[in-house]
């Protein structure tokens, strides 16, 4: 598995916590995720690897944190300057962010370059970074099996016809419900699913080409809702006592789901085995939620994430 994305440093503060220079980043959090399900068999190789850049003040014992986590880190490109950073505030019931700073920094002038044995990944997954990385990362690999995209609010504003042309190339979509709305004009997510798998509102249009094969909104609190060739699947999100942050949990989710397809190659007309990785998904999400950043699933044990498991899957009615 393959993610191209953000690796950076955020500053977040929630009305529960706060922290600097926690290890952040789009390609970070869906790697750390995904590392979880594809762990590292002794005596073998790595089996998720991540491309993005770095700056100069990238610690050492991040990067080996990484690495000690199976993460393979041969696509991470260290660059002169500094690493991207990000700094933001939660209130509330924390459903919203306010962003006090970006600085892109590194992440600016980046231009990707999947290593030569990673470009016939099982999955690959273009998490959020600028639409013409993603489509030059797309292009780099034409064999993969399963070829998934996020992008967030800045792009869809600004690089429209960019990001059209990514939503195109990938398979499947997998967005926020704001996210769902603005890329299709729409006020509900639900009536703007379709227009987005035809491309009838992207740019271009239809002529222009169909749109993802599968499209899956986060929903937060409300869950996920995924419509997929095998069918549409409505999950609850896992109800959380005691939320710390939400940071990176949308791309936690993705690294999770992605790892769970890895490997299975025509999931996306499989029911059954959608629903699942979706399970896996929300419940591995939900343990984001339960520190900063992505520090609760670098010690997740497996104990516990099974127990949570057999509680959502009873909770859902599967057994």
């Amino acid at each position: 598995m393959v993610i191209v994305g953000s690796i950076g440093y955020d500053d977040i503060e929630t009305p529960v916590a706060s922290g600097s220079d926690i290890l952040g980043g789009s390609a970070v959090h869906s790697g750390v995720s995904s590392s979880f399900h594809l762990p590292l068999v002794p005596g073998g190789s790595p089996r998720v690897g991540i491309v993005g850049p770095v700056g100069n003040d990238f610690s050492d014992s991040h990067k080996s944190l990484l690495e000690g986590l199976g993460i393979d880190l041969s696509g991470v490109e260290k660059l002169d300057g500094q690493t991207f950073r990000w700094s933001g505030k939660y209130e509330g019931a924390m459903e919203n962010v306010e962003t006090i700073s970006t600085e892109v920094n590194v992440l600016g002038e980046f231009q990707p370059e999947i290593p030569e044995p990673w470009t016939k990944p099982n999955v690959l997954f273009c998490a959020n970074t600028h639409p013409s990385s993603q489509v030059a990362v797309l292009d780099q690999c034409p064999s993969v099996e399963i070829s998934a995209i996020d992008t967030f609010m800045l792009w869809i504003e600004e690089e429209f016809e960019t990001l059209s042309l990514a939503l195109r190339k990938a398979d499947i979509a997998i967005l926020n419900e704001e996210e769902v709305c603005a890329i299709a004009g729409e006020q509900s997510f639900t009536q703007a699913i379709n227009p987005i798998m035809e491309g009838s509102c992207l740019h271009g249009g239809k002529d222009a080409g169909s749109g993802p094969r599968g499209l899956i909104v986060k929903r937060g609190s409300s869950g996920v809702m995924a419509n997929l060739p095998c069918g549409i699947i409505v999950l609850p999100a896992f109800p959380v006592r005691e939320m710390v942050d939400p940071t990176g949990c949308g791309d936690s989710f993705a690294g999770a789901l992605l790892a769970n397809m890895s490997g299975r190659k025509g999931i996306l007309n499989d029911l059954e085995g959608m629903r699942s990785a979706m399970v896996h998904a929300i419940v591995t999400s939900s343990f984001t939620l339960g520190g900063l950043g992505s520090t609760n699933l670098q010690s997740l044990e497996r104990g516990v994430y099974h127990g949570r498991m057999d509680r959502y899957r009873r909770m859902v009615g599967l057994n």
